[in-house]
């Protein structure tokens, strides 16, 4: 029998009314925010009369450093959160929404798999409540204002050698990287070179996913650096009056959306920052909106750990004054195995050397996790084509490492299949005695910052920055930025800058090719090698494979 695919799955599950969904975590009715019977946004009323509620724990679900192969880390954060709630815990799933342009290009969706799903799994994937298309056009409001600003006398004194704002769309297109714009005459404005990042990259959907609220949003908003002056004084979106109207634009967007499980239990979707060129996290207000309402949550943070974890940790956690209680790193054999050299057309040989090799850079993640200070386990996302003599060698490995590891069948069975782990993370979470540590305080100077990452995380000897980099971080230091955190842009397969160096790396150096102040956001980007911060479409996107039936329903998806 041919195995049904994830979205034939999702297709024939039974979703109960979203009415229903809030009511287990005792959302009222009128709370509820419908769009259509199977997804609502939480008022903002509701949410600001939570305060004083105490917060449930939080668990994390981290991976190692992704491969073609997958790890599902998205999968294993749905049935873990099942997992909970099958063994009687009140437990809530937050993770992001899904960007349109790795959907139509190489990733595809975001909303688990098999077994281990959120619905409506298409919705969720194509513009859902439509808050990535709010911000979109927020960002290019700015955008906008700041060109029409210039045309108009230019009363800012703003040097147009340094605007620094870009525009943003959602979705992969490698065309609009580098363009020059207002070309045609002087109707159109003045020409200057600029160029477009994806949504998923823009400061307003970081400002978004780390405001408290609107007020906040809005002061964050006002605080977006757009350009300078050609004495090299600041340009803020307040000072061309653009805070207002992009809040209103953003009012509907900060709210979470509520969605379910395909076991019919509680998941907030909100907010979708890239993990590889942002920070890679769902939005504070649904995490804490959760934490509220739900005694676990299970929250997911992008790609790797040196990656999604490290920022969860010193960016999303240092700002909202989040800790996490329990993580959970989760790895495949397949993985592990690519990890260990072997060829994507060669995962289905038996290969325990390979698994043995691609261990290594499961450890290292492991000691990095430790570094902050949380209790960690292993998930093992299993596959039907898993050998018993290649899940030993990683069970030895793990507990070669003091650590437990859990065989994990959530993606065939749902939460059936997860409840070892569930049963040992909320014990660990019940019970952590640890003490919470950033990787760095907020004073360390902002190099000092990008190194510490460098080494302790991605274990380079060293980074490299030329002078202009350097200089650019001792003006930022000098008006005050100082203590802001780092968002290192880097690619996501490898803990090195170079995409094709798997396993544990070492030797290597980070290069940063550039440096850019999110003001609003708080935090310093940092981009190294050749990340993009708008991506490509690759020689056969997926979109080429997406269609409609002769039911009128998608094809292709996922």
């Amino acid at each position: 029998m041919t195995q049904p695919t994830d979205i034939e799955i999702a297709r024939a599950a039974t979703k109960h009314k979203i009415q229903a969904i809030g009511a287990r975590l005792d959302i009222p009715e009128e709370a509820l925010l419908p769009y259509g019977h199977d997804k609502a946004k939480v008022a903002q009323g509701f949410i600001d009369g939570l305060t004083d509620r105490p917060n449930g724990k939080l668990i994390l679900v981290t991976a190692i450093t992704p491969t073609p192969a997958g790890e599902g880390k998205t999968t294993t954060t749905v049935g873990l959160g099942d997992g909970l709630n099958r063994i009687g815990k009140r437990a809530a799933i937050c993770i992001r929404e899904a960007s349109l342009g790795p959907c139509f290009g190489l990733k595809g969706g975001a909303a688990g798999g098999g077994h281990a799903q959120v619905i409506p799994m298409e919705d969720m994937n194509l513009h859902f409540t439509g808050d990535f298309h709010a911000i979109t056009s927020a960002h290019n409001l700015l955008s906008a204002m700041i060109d029409n600003h210039i045309h108009w006398g230019n009363e800012l004194q703003i040097d147009q050698r340094r605007v620094v704002w870009r525009r943003v769309m959602d979705m992969n297109d490698r065309a609009l990287r580098d363009m020059v714009t207002s070309l045609g005459g002087a109707a159109n404005g003045f020409p200057r070179q600029t160029g477009f990042d994806i949504t998923v990259a823009s400061e307003v959907m970081a400002i978004l996913c780390l405001a408290d609220d609107l007020a906040d949003l809005q002061r964050r908003l006002g605080d977006i650096i757009v350009a300078y002056t050609r004495e090299k004084e600041p340009i803020r979106a307040r000072d061309l009056k653009a805070d207002g109207a992009m809040t209103v634009l953003l009012r509907d967007a900060m709210q979470p959306n509520l969605v379910q499980t395909l076991e019919n239990n509680p998941a907030f979707v909100h907010g979708g920052p890239f993990a590889n060129i942002a920070h890679g996290c769902n939005s504070v207000i649904s995490t804490r909106l959760a934490l509220k309402l739900a005694d676990y949550v299970v929250t997911e943070a992008g790609f790797g750990a040196d990656l999604g974890a490290e920022k969860f940790m010193d960016i999303k956690c240092r700002k909202a004054g989040l800790e996490p209680d329990a993580v959970v790193l989760v790895a495949t054999v397949r993985s592990l195995k690519m990890n260990g050299g072997v060829t994507k057309d060669d995962l289905s040989r038996e290969n325990p050397g390979a698994v043995q090799q691609g261990c290594a850079n499961l450890t290292r993640h492991l000691e990095n996790l430790r570094g902050f200070g949380v209790p960690v386990v292993v998930a093992i996302n299993r596959f039907t084509d898993d050998t018993d003599a290649e899940l030993d060698v990683l069970r030895q490995a793990v507990e070669a490492e003091d650590t437990e590891v859990f065989m994990c069948n959530h993606w065939a069975e749902g939460s059936s299949g997860i409840e070892a782990l569930s049963h040992r993370v909320a014990s660990l979470a019940d019970h952590r005695d640890t003490a919470f540590t950033l990787l760095y305080p907020d004073d360390m100077p902002l190099f000092e910052k990008i190194e510490t990452v460098a080494k302790r995380i991605y274990r380079a000897e060293g980074v490299d920055a030329d002078a202009r980099i350097r200089g650019q971080l001792a003006d930022w230091e000098a008006q005050g930025f100082g203590n802001l955190p780092v968002c290192m842009a880097k690619t996501q397969y490898s803990f090195s800058a170079d995409p094709a160096a798997r396993g544990a790396i070492t030797g290597h150096r980070i290069p940063v090719r550039e440096v850019r102040l999110s003001a609003g956001a708080g935090f310093v980007v940092v981009i190294c090698g050749d990340i993009m911060t708008m991506p490509g479409l690759p020689r056969s996107p997926a979109a080429e494979g997406i269609c409609l039936n002769g039911d009128n329903q998608v094809t292709g998806l996922f």
